[in-house]
This record gives C-alpha cells, sequence and structure tokens, in this order.
C-alpha cells in the first residue's frame, strides 16, 4: 500500500475543532489504558479463567494508546476441575502440540502435564507461569525423551506423534474453531460436562460485559499490520468472534468471516468508530506506525479523533483458546466501555 509523507495533524485539529464528547472520550481511553486491574482464578462453579492485571502506565505507538503495555499472568489458568461423574481421572499428560495448553490451563489441569514437544520459550506467555514453567522436550523429541514422559495420556493434532510416548492418544481436530477444540479437550481429558460449563459461563460473561458498554451501538474495526501489509480481519479471527458474543457491531465492510487484504481501493475499508491494531513482529510495527502517521489513515474518521488502541497480535489472533479469549473479552470491555 501507497504512504503517504505524514505530517503534523494538531493544527488541522485545532482549525476543525474536536467535540467535547470527542475529547472526553480520547482522555477516557488514556484513563482506563493506564488504570490498574486484578483478575483472580476461577472456581470450581464453572468460571473460565481470569485475564491477568495490567502492571505498568500506558504507553503509545504511533500516536495508538496500548491497551495492556504489560500484564501479570499469573492467574492466567482455571481452578482445578475434576473429572466427569464415573469418568477416572488422567495422571500425567504428554502435550505434542503446544497450541493445546490453553485448553489445559483453561481445565486447570496444566500441574498434570509432565511434558511438551516444544522448544523452550515457545509457549503463550499468557498462559502464565505454572504453564510457562512445564518441561519441554523439544519439538521433534527423541523416542528416549517421549518415553521418559511416563505419560498416560498424550494430548496433539497428530495422532502418529503420540505413538513415541506410549499413552492413550486424545487427538484434537485443528480445523475446529477454538470452542469446539476446547471441548474437544474437556472431553478427552474426562471433563466434558466441566468443558461445557465453562465455556457457558465465558459466553454469558461475554454477553453481560456488551450489554454494560452498549456493545451493539458500537461498530469495531480490526486491522492487522504485516512487514509490507495490512488485513482487515473479520468475525471469524479470533478476536472477532470474542467481539461478536459481546453483541459488537462491525462495519459493512468487515462483516465477512475472513481477513481482507488492504489496498489503495479500499483502504477506508478499515475505517469504524474504533479500530483496534496489532503488529505482527517488530518489523510490522515499523511499518504499521508509518502507514498510522500518513494523512491518508488520520483523515479517516477514528484515527483523526484518536480512537485507535494498539492489542497484543499474539492473544488477539494467535492460536486462540478460552484462557486467551478471557484476556481479549477485558481487553474490549475496559476499552468500550471507556469510549462509550
Amino acid at each position: 500500500m501507497r504512504v503517504v509523507d505524514p505530517r503534523a495533524r494538531s493544527g488541522r485539529l485545532q482549525v476543525n475543532g474536536i467535540s467535547k464528547r470527542r475529547s472526553t472520550i480520547v482522555a477516557a481511553l488514556a484513563v482506563a489504558t493506564a488504570t490498574a486491574l486484578t483478575a483472580t482464578a476461577c472456581g470450581d462453579t464453572g468460571t473460565p479463567p481470569g485475564e491477568g492485571s495490567v502492571t505498568t502506565t500506558t504507553t503509545k505507538i504511533a500516536n495508538a494508546y496500548l491497551v495492556a503495555p504489560e500484564r501479570n499472568f499469573d492467574n492466567a489458568c482455571g481452578a482445578p476441575s475434576t473429572p466427569d461423574s464415573g469418568q477416572s481421572d488422567v495422571a500425567r499428560i504428554a502435550v505434542t502440540d503446544p497450541a493445546l495448553l490453553d485448553a489445559v490451563c483453561a481445565l486447570g489441569i496444566q500441574s498434570k502435564v509432565v511434558a511438551v514437544a516444544a522448544e523452550r520459550g515457545s509457549i503463550a506467555r499468557n498462559l502464565g507461569p505454572s504453564v510457562l514453567s512445564l518441561p519441554t522436550i523439544g519439538t521433534n523429541p527423541s523416542p528416549a525423551a517421549a518415553r521418559a514422559a511416563d505419560a498416560d495420556v498424550v494430548l496433539g493434532y497428530d495422532a502418529s506423534r503420540a505413538t513415541a510416548f506410549g499413552g492413550r492418544a486424545v487427538t484434537i481436530d485443528r480445523n475446529l474453531g477454538w470452542r469446539e477444540q476446547f471441548a474437544a479437550v474437556a472431553d478427552g481429558l474426562g471433563r466434558g460436562e466441566t468443558g461445557q460449563r465453562r465455556l457457558d459461563t465465558f459466553a454469558e460473561q461475554a454477553r453481560r460485559a456488551g450489554l454494560r458498554v452498549d456493545a451493539s451501538h458500537s461498530q469495531v474495526g480490526l486491522v492487522r499490520f504485516g512487514e509490507n501489509s495490512e488485513t482487515i480481519e473479520g468475525t471469524g479471527s479470533f478476536a472477532g468472534t470474542i467481539l461478536s458474543a459481546m453483541g459488537v457491531q462491525r462495519p459493512a465492510t468487515q462483516r465477512g468471516a475472513g481477513a481482507i487484504t488492504v489496498n489503495d481501493d479500499n483502504f477506508t475499508d478499515a475505517d469504524a468508530d474504533l479500530i483496534y491494531v496489532s503488529f505482527r513482529t517488530k518489523a510490522a510495527q515499523e511499518h504499521g506506525s508509518s502507514v498510522m502517521r500518513s494523512d491518508r489513515w488520520l483523515d479517516m474518521g477514528a484515527p483523526g479523533y484518536n480512537r485507535v488502541l494498539v492489542v497484543d497480535d499474539d492473544i488477539w489472533y494467535g492460536t486462540g483458546g478460552l484462557a486467551a479469549a478471557a484476556v481479549v473479552l477485558g481487553d474490549a470491555t475496559r476499552s468500550l466501555n471507556s469510549s462509550s
């Protein structure tokens, strides 16, 4: 996409003026993103995991506030769950695909994981220290390392990867949506009823949060920056499903399930009442910052009124899961509440 050389906007905004309501909104957004929030882990009533807490003050990228610059994920996982009636419990779990750790975390049984087929440091940080500290044995562990885990259940997407471990394979279809994957993991680990209760509780939390922030009267845009590209994320993206669960509206041009590549012809389709932007990589942040300082971007409604917020790309568009969903819900609830 062609980027116009940026220039200062302060003078132009002063000339055109910003309404008192818009000024109040901008100030509220700044205060909200700097507020420290604490969430606790869930109990056995079916409550999903907590979202963590914001621990630092607001920072900005290209004049857009970060929704949560830094977090404490100590309470990321759900409270320990027990097997459904008549189900035997699992004792030792090996996980061959780290994306499925979110579901284990949300069920509160991460302490049962004895091996993760992943490299050190590759586990999603939003799962917190109790998951990040789990033993990793490499993406392609040796047969000896796999056997040493002595797992009675092997959780993954590919049944063939479970063979070396020797335990019962619980194989999940990676093409399922995040809710369906969570339900399948819960069922495979003898907690199908518990898993459904936690999904139902999350759905109700999202619905109530949407009512509190009057989500049905907000049109929200989702823009992801790549190293030299931009996409408008649709309703089928992970973040898109959370916003939909809240009842948040999307602009007419953003109501499809899939992502749309931004070009010169559809550039303004990214506009909305509020835009959440994210950056896939550090290089993507440099490119995105350049676009966000351009006249063409700033001439749109949301950027012109400073109604653009930066979110964590890894969490909002990563592998997804119930634990990550709690974080996205918290981000959206706080920021939409401030802009309503």
